[in-house]
């Protein structure tokens, strides 16, 4: 068994055999008690790309965040109201502004980063990303520079968040929803006293110049904080552990990237719910019925790691969304996962131990440990 198996099988112990058998039923299947289930890029695709099928619908994201984050994050809109709040948020995501605000978030920690390597010292880089992908979402919330251990207290506040929630979970309970909005509620605080502010420099002064109200930069900064965090720090190690473990030479980091992010698969599974009547592949079905596209095995079903791999258009980039509802954090996830690997790239970093993590949403390693080679 590889490592990545053993990572979902840490994570997910019942949930993961079960989703992976449900690979061998066909591309679209019906599951009495689960919904309708997708293992197919190209039905995947569709359906992601099909105003029929809704994320503010009954088993639609919705269901989870509304009661957190309220009705209006990109999280669980739909129609012209999404596409209003996504165009006011486009221009803070470029490629030239996040890869900007990256090197200055994280110029000393990869400077530090690279000195211990350098020294050949062993390095956890869990615990290193987890300082850097909170560094980095606090200033994208609107916190100036931060200590290691502030950074490390977001990263466990969203954390405690996102672990509220399973690969089975259909809503939270209140129990949750109330800790939940109380990590929130904070992080709502921080967004709406630097949007008041209004420092164009930071993320939250910019979009006051979008024209965004407060009450979407609350829910913006909201969202932002739940999903910008776990991903890019659950990522790089398990990047790092692939290169290792195929002992890939160096090459196009971005192919890298994007091959490892299929073989990872950052959102192993999306949820939408029917809004009216249709068809998915064979299987005909009616509104309300619950939509399960599982992107792990849309995309491992298109074979083993290969870094040479080019991806085909009904599979790019499919677990961060297709659409109106592509990931509009991308391009700030990839600035930093491309800032990081860079650096542990230039050591030829191998791995000395690992851990995986237990009883988390996002399969990761709970410890990591690396050298340069």
């Amino acid at each position: 068994m590889n490592h990545e198996a053993r990572l979902y099988l840490a994570a997910h112990p019942f949930v993961y055999p079960l989703m992976r058998l449900l690979a061998r039923l066909g591309p679209v299947v019906r599951v009495p008690g689960l919904g309708v289930v997708v293992n197919d890029a190209v039905t995947a695709r569709a359906v992601l790309t099909d105003e029929r099928f809704r994320k503010d619908g009954p088993g639609s994201p919705g269901d989870l965040w509304t009661p957190v984050l309220g009705p209006s994050v990109l999280l669980n809109m739909e129609g012209p109201g999404h596409l209003a709040l996504r165009r006011k948020l486009m221009p803070l995501f470029t490629p030239a502004y996040v890869s900007a605000l990256v090197a200055d978030v994280l110029r000393e920690p990869l400077a530090d980063l690279s000195a211990r390597l350098g020294r050949g010292e062993t390095v956890d880089l869990v615990d290193a990303m987890r300082v850097m992908a909170g560094a980095v979402i606090c200033r994208v919330i609107g916190l100036g520079e931060v200590s290691e251990a502030r950074a490390r207290e977001l990263f466990a506040d969203g954390e405690r968040v996102v672990s509220m929630v399973s690969l089975r979970s259909r809503r939270l309970r209140d129990r949750q929803v109330v800790i939940a909005r109380q990590v929130l509620d904070k992080i709502g605080d921080i967004a709406q006293a630097a949007y008041e502010a209004g420092d164009e420099s930071t993320v939250m002064g910019r979009m006051r110049a979008q024209g965004l109200s407060a009450a979407e930069a609350r829910g913006a900064a909201g969202a932002f904080f739940l999903t910008g965090t776990e991903t890019v720090a659950t990522f790089v190690p398990r990047l790092i552990a692939l290169l290792h473990d195929h002992r890939t030479r160096v090459g196009d980091l971005d192919q890298m990237i994007e091959e490892a992010m299929r073989i990872t698969t950052p959102t192993p599974m999306m949820l939408r719910s029917v809004d009216s009547a249709a068809r998915i592949g064979r299987v005909a079905v009616r509104p309300g019925d619950r939509v399960l596209i599982v992107t792990h095995n849309c995309a491992r079903a298109y074979g083993p790691f290969d870094p040479s791999r080019r991806h085909p258009p009904e599979l790019r980039r499919l677990w961060f969304g297709a659409g109106p509802h592509f990931c509009i954090g991308y391009p700030l996830a990839l600035a930093e996962i491309r800032a990081v690997a860079t650096v542990l790239l230039s050591h030829h970093v191998r791995v000395v131990r690992r851990r995986a993590a237990r009883g988390v949403l996002i399969p990761t390693y709970e410890h990591l440990w690396i050298t340069a080679a």
